[in-house]
């Protein structure tokens, strides 16, 4: 199966230019799966509308194609309950985290290590949006995941541009750290690749940001082995996310 594991779906909300006035709905998401032979693909929220009542309702009408990850600001006073509500109530399967849009430094103990024991307690694993920003540098992140070893933790984006390196190191030296590839260049991956293996990377769209055939058309040309491109595709996140 072809398993993609980030991407936003949503329906409008407030009156922002950027992106929330408008609807993306999880019809049109897997019109475009379709289009690029995508089986199940993870679904969340965007940084900026959380809705987690929204992403379980869609997984509840598309079971065998949206996969589930909420999320939370982990400077609210109810974000923990809030990952208790998404694993026991809602059925979800991983956090989103977003230090840039929601304002805080990933390095932060007495914030992070809360969210991070409701995850493994819920069984979550924990995506964080990384796209080469201080807030959430990868050497950040391995400070926190770290003292986790149970939580799968994938770095979105790969800290592309200026922290790729740092990501490379961080996934080299920690089993539960993974590398997922939407937004990064072709270059990038091929690094990846070759650094840290097939094994600790997860294919990821941020679709509608991107569109899964030109992801898949990425990956293709950066992992020629078929097998190893199977683990990228989805082998490797159905085994982090328990999928049968």
């Amino acid at each position: 199966m072809i398993i993609d594991a980030y991407n936003n779906t949503w329906k409008a909300g407030g009156t922002s230019d950027y992106l929330t006035s408008e609807s993306y709905t999880p019809a049109d998401m897997i019109a475009r799966m379709d289009d690029a032979g995508v089986d199940m693909a993870v679904g969340c929220s965007l940084g900026q509308m959380i809705d987690n009542d929204f992403i379980a309702e869609t997984v509840r009408q598309h079971p065998d194609r949206i996969i589930g990850f909420g999320q939370v600001d982990p400077r609210r006073p109810d974000a923990v309950e809030g990952i208790r509500r998404c694993g026991e109530e809602l059925g979800l399967k991983g956090l989103k985290l977003h230090p840039t849009m929601h304002g805080y430094h990933f390095a932060d103990h007495g914030l992070l290590d809360p969210i991070f024991e409701a995850a493994a307690e819920q069984r979550l694993a924990v995506l964080v949006n990384a796209l080469d920003d201080p807030f959430c540098a990868p050497l950040s992140i391995e400070e926190i995941a770290k003292q986790f070893p149970g939580v799968p933790v994938l770095i979105a984006h790969m800290g592309t541009v200026w922290n790729v390196s740092e990501a490379l190191i961080v996934a080299e030296r920690n089993d539960n750290v993974y590398l997922e590839t939407s937004g990064t260049q072709l270059l990038e991956v091929q690094m990846a690749y070759r650094r840290v293996g097939a094994a600790k990377l997860v294919m990821g769209t941020d679709w509608p940001g991107n569109h899964f055939d030109l992801e898949r058309a990425k990956i293709a040309r950066a992992i020629e082995d078929p097998g190893d491109r199977a683990l990228v595709e989805g082998i490797n996140l159905a085994r982090i996310l328990g999928l049968a």
